[in-house]
């Protein structure tokens, strides 16, 4: 029994993925994990039902949890924030409150020059994590008001750093650094802490990338001073417990790079 026992937690791509060791494959899975070791309910969203439904199973089967699977896309030319209130909905009627809302999903096309970059490949971005976040915390904004909850919202190096090929991605995620100083600067009176998390993790898609393109995958991934790449769950997962636990509601607006020595800046 954890500090989060019958409290809720959304988080955005949420589905189940693991390494060939079996250790959690995603950051999003990562985080589901560690906050089903300290006993929240769980609200897990993304494309993928199978992944999700997988997910669902696997966390009550192992943590005695409860977890609601629900199908969530935020993308161009669709009725987004119908989408994300149905989720809410879903969850308050399931659940009656919501804690700590993680904003974790995110689609981009990688390794596309900005002078190349389409439009279509700028909307993925924009839509799947700076659209999605904002309507997702917009939406949740009464239940954290009531709770005095917690956001925390994933933004990236590439954004900080101005990584080759990641023009839209990097855009993204800097207006989502935007919009979480915005955030916690409005909502502190309200008893919300809004942070910012910039993840580097070992997950199921490098793994498949280096195992198919290694000659690209040595050139392109770099190891960090650490010496190794985060584990989504105990490096990544971890912290965003302590970041929604009572030590942490007088931190807000703050970037925190989980790069292993990687993500220095001034």
């Amino acid at each position: 029994m954890g500090f989060l026992t019958e409290k809720t937690v959304i988080i955005t791509g949420g589905g189940r993925a693991v390494l060939r060791d079996g250790r959690c494959g995603s950051i999003g899975y990562g985080i589901a994990t560690a906050y089903a070791k300290e006993g929240a309910n769980i609200v897990i969203t993304g494309r993928n039902v199978q992944k999700l439904t997988d997910a669902k199973e696997e966390l009550e089967r192992l943590y005695g949890v409860k977890v609601l699977p629900v199908q969530a896309d935020v993308s161009a030319g669709s009725d987004n924030e119908a989408v994300v209130e149905n989720v809410v909905k879903q969850t308050m009627d399931t659940f009656g409150r919501i804690d700590v809302l993680i904003n974790n999903a995110q689609a981009s096309a990688s390794g596309v020059t900005l002078a190349d970059h389409t439009t279509d490949q700028f909307n993925l971005a924009v839509y799947s994590g700076l659209y999605a976040t904002f309507y997702y915390m917009k939406a949740c904004y009464p239940h954290l008001k009531e709770t005095k909850g917690s956001v925390i919202n994933f933004a990236s190096g590439a954004g900080l750093f101005g990584n080759f090929g990641q023009c839209a991605y990097a855009a993204a995620k800097e207006g989502i650094r935007g919009l979480t100083r915005v955030a916690a600067t409005e909502w502190g009176k309200d008893g919300i802490n809004v942070n910012i998390v910039c993840p580097l993790a070992w997950t199921a898609q490098l793994e498949n990338f280096e195992a198919a393109y290694p000659d690209a995958f040595k050139a392109n991934v770099h190891m960090p001073p650490a010496g190794h790449y985060g584990d989504a769950e105990l490096e990544i997962g971890r912290v965003c417990v302590q970041l929604a636990s009572p030590d942490f509601k007088y931190m807000s607006g703050e970037t925190i790079t989980l790069e292993g020595g990687m993500g220095q800046r001034p």
